[in-house]
């Protein structure tokens, strides 16, 4: 279970980008994070993969509570796809994959692509699920479309076979054809690992089509925590106020600096 017990994070000038929220989300939950730009969805989610510490409060996840000298064991027990992907250009999708593993891998073997074959096996079979054609797996990733370094991305994620998988916009840069079948992939990907997934979309409509639950925020407080079924026009009017509810538009989200770089971050 991951929760989040009253955090809040407040930056020098006296924005609160986080205030007082507290979840608990439970394994195998398929979580979308809604609000309109600015909410402090981002900042939600850097506290939850450590890279932003919370100013108050504390994050915990399966009864572990979330601070810099056990950050390195949280992230083997996390996956993180980021909005504009941080894949390596110049490496293959397969060694993006591999990358997943930089947590638990010599910083030595990462640099020069060393990863024993059992891995080499696991991260084929990764590809092949969220279904990148077997030609296009030694490409390198620059020379990969948008929705197949998705796909690659989603796969460098469950790499390390993570209890908890965070996805920030992971569709904000595809045309609405790809944008649901990513989402699927990502779903069906983490459903058959009963892996936890918080979600971060800005398209209401795939949220109300593939979220188990979805959690809402606005002014960086909770404003809806509930089933798809629940989130009627009342409660978008409460999350978006007098902003016309987003569809099928692109975010250009200000992910947060974080406090510290960890070691062996993934690329």
């Amino acid at each position: 279970m991951l929760e989040l017990h009253r955090v809040s994070r407040v930056y020098e000038d006296g924005t609160r980008a986080i205030d007082n929220v507290s979840l608990k989300i439970g394994k195998g939950e398929f979580c979308v994070l809604l609000g309109p730009s600015g909410a402090g969805k981002s900042t939600l989610m850097g506290m939850i993969n450590g890279l932003v510490i919370p100013t108050e409060g504390s994050v915990v996840l399966w009864g572990e509570q979330l601070e810099r000298a056990n950050l390195k064991r949280f992230q083997r027990r996390g996956g993180m796809i980021y909005q504009k992907l941080h894949l390596v250009p110049r490496l293959s999708g397969l060694n993006n994959v591999l990358n997943g593993l930089l947590p638990e891998t010599s910083l030595l073997r990462s640099l020069f692509n060393i990863f024993p074959e059992k891995n080499q096996r696991r991260a084929c079979r990764l590809l092949e699920e969220v279904e990148l054609e077997e030609k296009h797996i030694h490409r390198r990733a620059m020379a990969l479309s948008g929705g197949q370094q998705q796909r690659v991305a989603i796969a460098r994620a469950f790499m390390s076979d993570p209890n908890v998988v965070l996805a920030d916009e992971p569709v904000a840069s595809l045309d609405p054809s790809i944008s649901r079948s990513v989402i699927t992939l990502l779903k069906e990907t983490a459903r058959q690992r009963e892996a936890t997934v918080l979600c971060s979309l800005h398209q209401v409509e795939y949220a109300l089509e593939f979220a188990d639950r979805i959690i809402g925020l606005r002014a960086g407080r909770l404003a809806f925590d509930g089933s798809p079924k629940d989130l009627n026009a009342q409660a978008l009017k409460e999350l978006y106020g007098t902003r016309p509810v987003p569809k099928m538009e692109v975010e250009e989200c200000v992910v947060p600096e974080p406090d510290f770089i960890p070691e062996l971050q993934v690329a």
